[in-house]
């Protein structure tokens, strides 16, 4: 059985998969079509498939014919395994440091990794190394880490030939060594990690950590950091995650946000060990809350709820406070009961009413709700607060650390008060800053604002700041994850600017995508080339003239061409003029309507011309039926203030217009797009296709992405 094809995504070659079989010296066939985000898959000639990075790699190393490959028993086996599930962590942005200083101690007196051979744990972590470009070379160039430097250059130089070769091809350099520009070393520094920080009494290999959605609405940009913060604690400490969904208000949950919340959490990578419900806890939270009436620290309020509030504040204390035993048991089971009277009531705990902390005022715990739960139906008419349930699921599951977010700060004090009252194990809390962008809004009810009153398409919507949105919009998780991932732990309040994170993406696409060419529709103008080919003929030509993984498309040279109508307006008569892909031509004349608008112009070709004397360089399309239908999609911040200040309604600044189509014509090759594949449509910006080729009467939809160059808005 012989491996047919190795198939990948353009954007994300398996460097290591490659490294290893070209060093084997199999013939490696490889085939770029694979969507974006899908595994990398080896084809086999009976038609089976392997998918995965490392389990290709796993399979090379036992195939292959060099010595010990995948180690010379099952325990140096097993040592390769750990290192290909460690190998990974290059690509988290800030992490990256952290491995390379745990490999460099590890190789201090090694040559390789495992045993005494080159084994595919080498392969993997140089690759790691190698794909991160210029912030792994400008390390090299530093005796920052010397034993990881000389493992990386005895591996190169050994094998110099076929690691330039690939590393050409897919990091899209010539050479591994490069030099790195002061602007360059500029944006590294800044962007050092605030990660460096350790959780309070944490022991490595107990730690226990939980992430804590309501399930209200989707995953967004600010709950990515809360996540990806528990995954990094998790891993550094070498503990474990669980995803608890806090479902304890019926009436604004769904299985619907449950569903999509998972798919976000699989699409940030975040590997969880357990997904629990607070819902799970509902008999013991009854219990731990009647037990509380009994000892005298919770009492039932029938208090009017803006009555309730108003005397919070005060530090009033409430009438029902010194209720009986037996009148709070009496109007806790019609509470249970869900009944008229218990409607009326809440549970409150009896904390201290005069602390100057107004969230130990005495917090409600308990609240009738006759909505049906979408786990468990109408088993409930009653449903614990967040600050009530919150603390003891996190004692009960075992929680050693807490992570919050800095907006949540008044109400540590509440969170250890009731663990105190409740008699449970104490759960330590860390505060990390709150992520906030600016022109956005993260409040889930501000969002489901925009959702029910049309102003967007959904929760999945590209103008949305959840992780669905942006990722529609055209962000790579890699980018989302190192950006979050630079900001750290830090307890500094901050406000991000979008721009960052787009720059952080551009980064990642630009050396991968394909280019392709468009004319806006509108007005397009015909420039006839009089001594252009007669017949049509094609060429075959790079989707990208620096990286051959992009593949290849089919260009047309006809002697009628269209190219946009802005591009006309600034040619003078005489003018010479560079057709992207081509060559240079002439133009000898303009023809205008009445209004004076270009309507046609006429040239000649000059490919002898050289590209570097000429001021324009014009996309085009040659005039022929192949051409396909777009649609290019802009899109603009949904309000139109840069931050709302403390009381300030949105309703005031949302954005009237937010959303811009623009008809285009582009090249055929765009009918082989698949959904989600990012593109850059030359001279005009980088797009991800929403919806592809479907018949030629309904338009390609492409997604305009940010390239990290503050937008003007839209018109």
């Amino acid at each position: 059985m012989e491996i047919k094809v190795l198939s990948f995504p353009a954007d994300s070659p398996p460097l290591s998969v490659i490294v290893a079989a070209k060093l084997s010296g199999f013939a490696l066939p490889t085939d770029t079509s694979l969507p974006p985000d899908s595994a990398p898959t080896l084809v086999f000639s009976d038609g089976t498939t392997l998918h995965g990075t490392y389990v290709l790699l796993r399979y090379i190393g036992r195939v292959a014919a060099l010595p010990n490959f995948y180690g010379q028993n099952a325990y140096e086996s097993g040592q390769i395994d750990q290192w290909l599930e460690y190998a990974p962590v290059f690509s988290l942005g800030s992490a990256f440091e952290n491995a390379c200083k745990y490999v460099d101690e590890f190789l201090q007196s090694r040559t390789v990794l495992v045993g005494n051979y080159l084994s595919i744990a080498d392969i993997a972590i140089w690759s790691g190394l190698a794909g991160t470009g210029q912030r792994w070379e400008s390390l090299r160039k530093s005796k920052k880490y010397q034993n990881l430097v000389r493992w990386f250059n005895s591996i190169f130089l050994e094998y110099s030939d076929a690691l330039n070769e690939v590393t050409a091809i897919y990091i899209g350099k010539k050479k591994l060594v490069a030099a790195k520009s002061k602007e360059q070393q500029g944006e590294n520094n800044q962007s050092k990690s605030s990660f460096e920080v350790d959780l309070p009494d944490a022991e490595f290999g107990k730690v226990r950590l939980r992430f804590a959605p309501e399930p209200s609405g989707y995953l967004h940009i600010g709950h990515s950091k809360a996540a990806l913060l528990n995954r990094y604690f998790a891993q550094r400490y070498q503990g474990q995650l669980i995803v608890r969904f806090d479902d304890t208000n019926p009436a604004k949950e769904s299985n619907e946000f449950v569903e999509n919340i998972l798919k976000d959490i699989q699409t940030l990578g975040i590997e969880h060990d357990a997904v629990t419900y607070t819902s799970d806890y509902f008999p013991q939270l009854m219990e731990m809350a009647e037990n509380l009436i009994r000892q005298g620290k919770a009492y039932v309020d029938d208090t009017p709820r803006e009555q309730l509030q108003k005397e919070r504040m005060d530090g009033i204390e409430s009438r029902c406070r010194n209720n009986s035993l037996g009148e709070n048991m009496k109007l806790w089971k019609e509470m249970i009961a869900g009944s008229e009277r218990g409607l009326q009531c809440c549970l409150r705990g009896k904390l201290d009413m005069q602390d100057p902390n107004k969230s130990v005022r005495d917090p409600v715990y308990y609240r009738c709700n006759p909505v049906p739960h979408h786990r468990i139906g109408s088993n409930y008419k009653i449903y614990p607060t967040y600050d009530f349930a919150c603390p003891f699921v996190d004692a009960i599951e075992g929680i050693t650390h807490a992570l919050r977010s800095s907006e949540y700060h008044d109400r540590n004090a509440q969170y250890q008060r009731i663990q105190e009252d409740m008699g449970v194990r104490k759960v330590h809390i860390y505060e990390f800053s709150r992520l906030n962008m600016v022109y956005t809004l993260l409040s889930k009810r501000k969002l489901l604002w925009f959702v029910e009153n049309g102003k967007v398409d959904g929760w999945d919507d590209a103008r949305f700041p959840t992780v669905q949105g942006i990722v529609r919009r055209g962000l790579k998780v890699e980018a989302l994850i190192q950006f979050i991932l630079e900001q750290g732990a830090s307890k500094n309040l901050n406000l991000m600017e979008w721009d960052k994170l787009w720059t952080i993406n551009k980064k990642i696409i630009d050396p991968v995508c394909p280019r392709h060419t468009a004319v806006i529709e509108e007005r397009r103008v015909l420039l006839i080339l009089l001594d252009g080919p007669e017949e049509p003929f094609a060429r075959i030509i790079p989707r990208h003239k620096k990286y051959e993984g992009a593949g290849e498309k089919c260009t047309t040279y006809s002697k009628r061409i269209l190219i946009d109508h802005a591009d006309a307006e600034s040619i003078s008569v005489d003018e010479e003029i560079t057709l992207m892909d081509w060559g240079n031509a002439i133009v000898k004349g303009i023809e205008k309507d009445q209004d004076g608008n270009i309507t046609r112009l006429t040239g000649v070709l000059h490919l002898e011309g050289s590209v570097k004397t000429t001021k324009l360089k014009l996309t085009w399309l040659p005039e022929t039926s192949e051409l396909v239908n777009l649609t290019l999609v802009e899109f603009d911040y949904l309000i139109t203030k840069k931050k709302l200040e403390e009381g300030e309604d949105f309703l005031d600044v949302v954005n009237p217009c937010t959303k811009r189509e623009t008809a285009a014509l582009g090249d055929s090759n765009l009918r082989n797009l698949h959904r989600g594949e990012v593109l850059q449509l030359e001279r005009k910006g980088y797009f991800r296709c929403d919806v592809p080729f479907i018949r030629p009467s309904k338009p390609i939809v492409l997604f305009a992405i940010p390239d990290g160059r503050q937008q003007t808005g839209l018109k």
